[in-house]
């Protein structure tokens, strides 16, 4: 659930990022101006990538004949553009900036047919130019140019050429990222969130796996425990003994007094409890509630995996031998433990006395 919420999280901040860094994108402009110059005879292109598309204009190309406002240059009236209607050619209002808002200007000139408007910077500005805003001002091609590269513009109109204008789109810029930030960004939250999925699925493996391996360990402990329980002294009680005689003697387990005919077990530490009590208690701490007393290694029950510690650790033992030269070995150092006795060989006495009177009629029987 957490890692969920996580990738919830993960997941909104960035859209966030990208609807914030999109607010933020803006797209230059590539201008192509010709005219015929009548001094030269001959044709004149120019071509720059100067323009910067308003934040409402459809991204697309436009072309047609650069027109001025007839007297106003910030054309903010309702005055026509030098002869120019909706049935003339295709035709590109060049308007200055000032005197009123970018909307303003913008459906002026689409009221009267242009096709497009380009605005040019106020006087002193040079090159720069702004990401201006025209919501109220929509469905037509509208860029904003330098002060520079738009009197120029003007100055040719003015002289009576007739200036062809092809606007086209750029590429994308934003203040903090280039053209590609958009794919680096979408790369990046891909890579984190597999990322964080394939970690998820780590743990979550990693996790069954410990599970699995801890459920194996205590089922082959328990069983080994049944083992152990299996050998253990079991006696039941009778009147005259020492145990249901006196209330000192008490089940360590449940606190209640032995009394004639219950069945106890006797731990190979000579503890006594009740049947009853004592092997649900085995079965999951293997040890004497009293004394600690480990009855898996007292009896000489082992689990599988010590075994094998105990097998791979059998093999002759390694001696270091040091000589002096030209004479006889002075010592041997064992560098292993010796191998762990046999029990049949040498018996481990209890204090239990009838436990150990059982392990020896087993041995005599194998």
């Amino acid at each position: 659930m957490a890692k969920k919420t996580e990738l919830y999280l993960l997941l909104v901040c960035f859209l966030g990022l990208v609807q914030r860094s999109t607010a933020l994108l803006f797209w230059t402009a590539l201008v192509d101006i010709s005219f015929y110059d009548n001094l030269s005879n001959q044709t004149v292109n120019r071509y720059c990538e100067c323009g910067l598309y308003g934040r409402n204009s459809p991204l697309q190309g436009e072309a047609g004949i650069v027109t001025l406002p007839s007297s106003d240059p910030m054309g903010c009236g309702q005055e026509p553009f030098n002869n120019r209607n909706a049935s003339s050619p295709p035709w590109i209002a060049l308007i200055k900036r000032g005197n009123c808002t970018f909307s303003e200007k913008i459906n002026a000139a689409k009221r009267q047919g242009a096709a497009a408007v380009v605005v040019y910077n106020e006087d002193g500005t040079g090159n720069r130019t702004t990401n201006m805003a025209h919501s109220d001002a929509t469905g037509i091609v509208a860029i904003m140019i330098g002060n520079i590269p738009g009197m120029e513009i003007v100055n040719l109109v003015k002289r009576g050429l007739e200036v062809r204008m092809v606007i086209e789109p750029g590429s994308a810029h934003g203040p903090w990222m280039d053209t590609y930030w958009l794919y680096f960004l979408s790369i990046a939250f891909f890579i984190v969130t597999a990322a964080s999925i394939a970690y998820f699925v780590f743990i979550s493996a990693h996790r069954l796996h410990n599970m699995r391996v801890q459920r194996n360990a205590d089922r082959r402990l328990k069983n080994e425990a049944k083992k152990a329980i299996r050998q253990l002294e079991v006696r039941t009680m009778k009147r005259g003994d020492e145990e249901t005689a006196s209330d000192l003697h008490t089940c360590a387990i449940c606190i209640d007094g032995y009394k004639a005919g219950e069945v106890v077990t006797v731990l190979t530490c000579g503890h006594i409890f009740h049947k009853a009590c004592i092997e649900p208690w085995l079965l999951e701490k293997r040890t004497c509630p009293m004394c600690k007393c480990d009855i898996l290694k007292a009896l000489g029950v082992e689990p599988e995996e010590e075994k094998q510690e105990v097998n791979s650790s059998s093999s002759p033992l390694d001696v270091t031998v040091v000589t002096v030269s030209g004479g006889e070995p002075l010592y041997e150092v064992p560098l292993t433990d010796p191998p762990t006795p046999d029990p049949r060989r040498h018996p481990h006495h209890y204090d239990n006395r009838g436990f150990e009177g059982d392990l020896q009629d087993q041995r005599q029987q194998l």
